[in-house]
């Protein structure tokens, strides 16, 4: 096996994770949304969760994207696969920076931390789960 079959392979698994990392992230999504609909929080919050945790899942899957992007153009160092990289970063970061807009409301460079898309999911399944346990009130003691 040589160098450049084992770069296309990693490239492939890379990218197969990234679409993985989709698809988990979208059925998760659904079902946070679902749960907070169910829940009785609301149609407002329950579309807020879908979107929030939709963006995160998306941001997630490019920032895997970008990773086989750079590992694909270091398998095959030409000039026009450098300038091919560098537009897909460009374009990807553009969306990225879009996507965590939408997500925050606010521009990246104004937020104290930035946050990744994994980190945004994460925070959405936090949520949920706090949410889950929420305690009861406490039986009237008379």
């Amino acid at each position: 096996m040589d160098v450049r079959m084992l770069f296309d392979a990693t490239v492939l698994v890379v990218e197969v994770i990234g679409v993985v990392a989709l698809l988990v992230g979208f059925g998760i999504a659904g079902v946070l949304s679902a749960r907070a609909l169910l829940t009785g929080r609301g149609g407002r919050a329950a579309f807020q969760t879908l979107r929030t945790s939709l963006g995160g899942s998306i941001l997630l899957g490019l920032e895997i994207f970008v990773a086989a992007d750079i590992i694909r153009t270091i398998s095959t160092p030409t000039l026009e696969d450098a300038l091919i990289l560098g537009l897909i970063v460009i374009i990807r970061t553009v969306l990225s920076m879009s996507i965590q807009i939408e997500i925050d409301g606010v521009v990246p460079w104004r937020r104290a931390l930035l946050t990744s898309g994994g980190q945004v999911l994460a925070q959405e399944l936090s949520r949920a789960h706090e949410g889950a346990r929420a305690p009861e009130a406490a039986p009237d003691q008379d």
